[in-house]
């Protein structure tokens, strides 16, 4: 068994550490240490614990077995005043926090997330700089913070991609490696991106830690790497040095008013904050459930701070979702609902691009109100060209005015700013086929099937969803219902 985490992995077979092609010498009782952090990395292990399946239960000195934790840090690059991989919970223990994944065979010359696979073909470069921003890594005692470091991703990728000098890789995409240890000249490659910020954060009480490194993907260099520190009260501001510093080092010129454009505090209530983040990360999960959870934090976050916009857009779009995958019908109560949530956040920011694109596609494509939707994205795309979401939903649209070229430059746009998302396992073919059938005609029912087997591909891994990939037939209720021969949206992008 191997356990791989960052660049390295453990060979519990051969009983070797690899960092990259390279082994790592280690003495045997540093090794035993660390594969048995990380196979109980579920959970804290206890100082008593830690001493009767190390050291058989002898008796060892606090001094003693600190200097063999810190040798073992040292041999994966982390130390005991960082604690990145393994961490110290006075009192309770010790748990290996970094994200680990389990394969099968020999540690072979590199590390990547999936030694298996074969690579993906290269993207090329955009005529601008080009940066992913890696999923976090989670560094505080509860694994279920893990839902406020991907926040903090979501907002520092929302912030850099509202600048029009930069090209922002979309979350669904960057997610993609969440929990696997990658290669970061693979990464640029298979993402088409110039550089890579990758990071951890840590949440204590009230004291947050961000830390991050920013790498060239051609060469593999490092340009920077900092460490941010502030109170749960000065988030936003953390937020906005991570993203000032990110700018600076890639794109210096950059008018400092494109700067300004990104940092803004969307909620005076940390409170609401944190259930939106809650919220966004239920919707993430994409079941029955976890949609029904997130409405609820939503309206959670919308009570405590009835001016903050984006939870009552993310409440439209959690219902847009439900209908989508079929665990709704879409009737007159949810549209009503959806309405009124959009609305209200159209109502309270004009300016706010995601706002926008999820109240759009709320209205566009659920309610049936298209020409106004249709504007709401289209300003979104105005303010923020490298939003994906908006890019997608705008590709639908563009399918109901019948502009199928229109919306195959949407699609086409859309994909490569998340080429990798796992909701569009075809990518690009999937919507050169849709705009394919409009210019043409639109296939149905087993001619569908037949002819482009990739439809189905790409709708079929979603239970429950009424769209053409599992009938193969047009759907009655696409785009409000008003579009009876428009294909129906089967692969909405609920953000």
């Amino acid at each position: 068994m191997r356990y791989i985490f960052e660049n390295y992995a453990i060979d519990t077979d051969r009983r070797e550490l690899h960092r990259g092609a390279d082994v790592v010498s280690v003495a045997p009782q540093v090794f035993d240490l660390l594969d048995y952090l990380i196979r109980n990395r579920e959970h804290v292990v206890s100082k008593d614990n830690l001493i009767k399946a190390i050291w058989n239960g002898r008796s060892v000195s606090d001094a003693a077995l600190t200097t063999r934790l810190n040798v073992a840090r040292s041999a994966i690059g982390d130390s005991g005043d960082e604690q990145r991989l393994i961490k110290t919970l006075p009192r309770k223990g010790f748990r290996f926090v970094g994200q680990v994944r389990e394969a099968q065979g020999p540690a072979g010359a590199t590390v990547t997330g999936n030694l298996e696979e074969e690579p993906k073909r290269a993207l090329p470069l955009p005529d601008k700089p080009s940066i992913a921003i890696l999923p976090f890594t989670n560094l505080s005692s509860d694994p279920e913070q893990d839902y406020f470091a991907d926040g903090m991703v979501e907002e520092i990728i929302t912030a850099l991609s509202r600048s029009k000098s930069l090209f922002v890789i979309a979350r669904h995409s960057s997610f993609t490696y969440k929990g696997k240890a990658v290669d970061i000249k693979r990464v640029g490659r298979e993402l088409g991106v110039r550089y890579v910020l990758e990071g951890s954060v840590r949440k204590a009480g009230n004291r947050v830690r961000i830390t991050g490194q920013l790498v060239d993907a051609a060469t593999g260099n490092h340009i920077w790497a900092d460490r941010y520190d502030s109170t749960l009260d000065d988030i936003f501001d953390l937020q906005d040095r991570v993203t000032t510093s990110v700018i600076g080092a890639i794109a210096p010129q950059l008018e400092r008013a494109e700067i300004a454009r990104a940092q803004r505090k969307p909620t005076e209530s940390l409170q609401a904050y944190d259930y939106y983040l809650r919220a966004q990360a239920s919707g993430y999960r994409y079941t029955r459930e976890a949609n029904i959870e997130a409405l609820k934090l939503t309206q959670t976050a919308n009570n405590l701070d009835p001016d903050f916009a984006a939870p009552f857009a993310l409440g439209a779009l959690c219902i847009v979702q439900r209908w989508a995958f079929g665990w709704s019908s879409g009737g007159a109560e949810d549209k009503t609902e959806a309405r009124r949530l959009a609305r209200r956040a159209i109502e309270l920011d004009k300016d706010d691009p995601t706002v926008l694109a999820l109240a759009g596609q709320a209205l566009a494509i659920l309610i049936g109100e298209v020409e106004e939707g249709a504007a709401l994205l289209a300003r979104a795309i105005s303010l923020d060209p490298n939003l994906a979401v908006a890019r997608f939903s705008n590709g639908w649209v563009q399918l109901y005015f019948g502009d199928g070229d229109a919306a195959i430059e949407q699609f086409q746009i859309g994909l490569r700013m998340s080429p990798l998302d796992p909701r569009i396992p075809t990518r690009i073919g999937n919507g050169a086929f849709f705009g394919r059938s409009i210019r043409g005609r639109f296939l149905v029912g087993k001619d569908c099937r037949a002819t482009e087997p990739q439809f189905r591909r790409c709708t079929s891994r979603h239970d429950g969803m009424p769209c053409d990939g599992r009938t193969g037939r047009r759907s009655a209720t696409g785009l409000g219902g008003r579009a009876r021969n428009r294909p129906h949206p089967a692969h909405l992008d609920c953000h």
